[in-house]
Formats: C-alpha cells, sequence, structure tokens
C-alpha cells in the first residue's frame, strides 16, 4: 500500500473508508516516534468532526455478558435507531503477546457482519496507559467516520474501569443475579462510577431472580452515599437473549446524557478528561524516555550499583539519574520536530 499524506488519511477516514480507519487506529495505537508524530498531525486534521458522538463504557463482572450484551444492543441501535456503532475493547490482559484478544469478533458475530458497525480490540503494549492512549484517539478517528456511538468495553478488571471512565460520557455497569449476597465481589469504589447499572440474564427462570437483584442494588446504592441531592445509577434488568428491558437501558443511556448538557456538565466533564489525559500523556512520555533513553539508563545502572555498595544515598542517586536526563533531552523523540509522511 502506497504512503498517503495525512490529509489524505483525513480525507478517507471522513469519507468512510473501513481499511483507512482501521489504519489509523493502527497508526495512532503505534508508539514508534515517526508514526506518533503523523498521528497527532491526524488527531489535529479530523479534530473539528469529532465531539458529538454517545461515549458509553461498559464493565462487568465475570460471566455478566458483556461481549453478548454489546451484541445484541448494537443491532438494536443499528436496525431500530440508525446509529454507527463503534466498539473498541480496553484489554489490559493480553501483554503477554503483545497483541490483544480477538475472541470479542466471534462473541459479536452478528454486530461484527454490519455494514453501520466496527468492532476494534485494543492492544495493551504491557501497561493500561497504553491501552488508554491509543483507545482515547482510536475513539476520536471513529467519531470522524460517522460513529455516532462508541462503545468501550473494559476486558480487565480494577484499574482498567478507571481508566475508562476517564474516558466515556457515561459508565454502564452490568451486574448478574447470584444465589446468597448479590453485592459479593462489587466493590464500592466501580459503583460509585457507575451511571447506569444493568442486571442481565434477566430471562426464563432467571427473570425473577434478576428482579430481586436489581431491587437489592438499587436501595446499596442509596447506602452508598448520603447525599440526597446527589444523583443515584438507576439499576434496571434487561435479556440480551430476548431483547427484554435494552430499550429502557438506552433510555436511561440517553437521559444520562440529557441532563449532563442541560447542566452543562457534559462539556465539563470532557474537559475535565481531556486535562487529565494531558497529564497522563504527559507522565507516561517522561517516564518511558527515562526508561528507554541509554544515556540514563547508563547511569542509572551505574547508580543502583553504587546504591547496592551504600556507597551513595537515593537522594544523591535521583538527581544524578535527572541531570542525565536533562542532558538527554534534546535527543528524546518528542523534543524533535522533524515532520514525518506514512
Amino acid at each position: 500500500m502506497r504512503k498517503l499524506s495525512v490529509e489524505e488519511l483525513a480525507d478517507r477516514i471522513v469519507a468512510g473508508s473501513r481499511g483507512h480507519i482501521a489504519r489509523a487506529i493502527t497508526l495512532v495505537e503505534s508508539t514508534k516516534p515517526e508514526h506518533r508524530d503523523y498521528a497527532h498531525q491526524l488527531l489535529r486534521l479530523i479534530a473539528p468532526r469529532t465531539g458529538h458522538a454517545f461515549r458509553v463504557g461498559i464493565s462487568g463482572v465475570p460471566g455478566a455478558g458483556k461481549s453478548t450484551f454489546i451484541d445484541a444492543m448494537g443491532i438494536k441501535l443499528i436496525d431500530e435507531r440508525h446509529h454507527k456503532v463503534a466498539v473498541l475493547a480496553v484489554d489490559p490482559s493480553s501483554s503477554r503477546t503483545g497483541g490483544s484478544i480477538l475472541g470479542d469478533r466471534t462473541r459479536m458475530a452478528e454486530l461484527a457482519s454490519r455494514e453501520d458497525a466496527f468492532i476494534r480490540p485494543s492492544p495493551s503494549g504491557g501497561h493500561l496507559g497504553g491501552v488508554a492512549r491509543a483507545t482515547r484517539e482510536s475513539m476520536l478517528v471513529l467519531e470522524a467516520a460517522g460513529y455516532d456511538v462508541i462503545l468501550v468495553e473494559t476486558v480487565g478488571v480494577g484499574q482498567s474501569e478507571v481508566a475508562v471512565a476517564g474516558m466515556v460520557d457515561t459508565f454502564l455497569m452490568l451486574q448478574v443475579a447470584r444465589t446468597g449476597d448479590q453485592l459479593q465481589g462489587i466493590k464500592r469504589g466501580i459503583l460509585e462510577l457507575a451511571d447506569v447499572i444493568a442486571i442481565t440474564k434477566a430471562d426464563g427462570d432467571n427473570e425473577q431472580a434478576a428482579r430481586v437483584a436489581a431491587r437489592e442494588l438499587s436501595i446499596a446504592m442509596k447506602l452508598i452515599t448520603s447525599d440526597t441531592k446527589k444523583r443515584r445509577a438507576p439499576v434496571l434488568t434487561c435479556s440480551s437473549y430476548t431483547g427484554a428491558g435494552l430499550d429502557e437501558l438506552w433510555n436511561a443511556v440517553e437521559k444520562h446524557r440529557a441532563e449532563l448538557e442541560a447542566e452543562g456538565s457534559l462539556a465539563a466533564r470532557r474537559l475535565d478528561q481531556q486535562r487529565d489525559w494531558l497529564w497522563n500523556m504527559v507522565r507516561d512520555e517522561l517516564l518511558e524516555s527515562l526508561r528507554t533513553s541509554p544515556l540514563v539508563r547508563s547511569v542509572a545502572d551505574d547508580v543502583e550499583a553504587q546504591l547496592a555498595e551504600e556507597s551513595l544515598s537515593a537522594l544523591e542517586g535521583s538527581q544524578i539519574i535527572l541531570r542525565a536526563f536533562a542532558d538527554a533531552l534534546p535527543s528524546l523523540p518528542w523534543a524533535q520536530h522533524t515532520p514525518h509522511s506514512a
């Protein structure tokens, strides 16, 4: 494939070329300096066409059926509400190979076959920060291509939920009815992130149990905060198999977005996310440069050796490493501004 100018690639993305959308996402996922420079130019060009999509994060306990839910909801949004749906999977669990787990395509087989759907797992590159950066930038590419619903699925647990909540407008938490303690294994911190909660698999013999779980979780949500003025996440039930409750669930997502817009807090939320993204990017670039700079690495090895011999204190060693980093600054990739094309 011939190299395209950044302007050509931007035009192909806006025209909806799936091949060029995929190519652009691969570009923004890359950590190579020449690719990062090209990606930054691309993101600047497409920026005016971004920011209008529903950005929805989706997480859930193991067994909640996230992929099955996304498949069913995505099809409904395309067929009945005429949306264009993109799915991105934040997957920090695939660091062994450096790639991404592609099982989502098979679990979302029907959605993946639709012309108005785009499914893309995000490789981790070994750390969650890399996933978050690639996912944020991939969202912008997909918005510029006309996808007006972006679903970001967390494949991992723990910090991945926090990362996803920091890049979406509405965070949807999926739970499943369990025997015994309905709240077992659900961390309070994760519940506090949720804007909408759904009890899945509410069909057949499990329908009544799902309704009971929803009622108990609604009560639990009231106990999380004593502030009666603070918005509480609604708890609904749904079935990806029968489709029951999916319309009501998406209505709750739309209502949450409408509330944010009416309060003027949608723009504020996105500005806060941009600010967090800015400083996360600065931190990640600095740490990566500290880790990979040959000059800094050689000095750090010497400092660590002296530290082991107790001939140098940690404070003195940190100053030596930082001075080496300052000396290495002119040679670091992000300190150079040579334009590239690809």
